[in-house]
């Protein structure tokens, strides 16, 4: 099966999912709590820090996290513009 049809499945899926969830809160509770707590671990893997400051410094190795994703995302546009405009300016064979 093709990537476009695989995404359009997995689209269906998420939606139907979401059209019988009452509370999407809720429903993704454990998966924020997993996210923060690895940022958290990677913070104070021996969890000496009080629980306030670990969580505050768990938010700013998130938001570093993010920041980098944001940046390899930027950089990936920018290479795909510029192949797109390599392609059209290429002579025709």
């Amino acid at each position: 099966m093709s990537r476009k049809y695989t995404r359009h499945g997995a689209q269906i899926a998420a939606h139907t999912r979401w059209a019988h969830t009452a509370d999407r809160a809720a429903a993704t509770e454990p998966a924020r709590t997993a996210f923060i707590a690895r940022f958290e671990r990677q913070v104070d893997p021996e969890g000496v820090l009080p629980p306030a400051e670990r969580r505050k410094r768990a938010e700013s190795a998130k938001k570093a996290h993010m920041l980098r994703l944001a940046l390899k995302s930027a950089a990936a546009r920018a290479r795909k513009k510029a192949s797109a405009a390599a392609a059209i300016d290429a002579p025709a064979a």
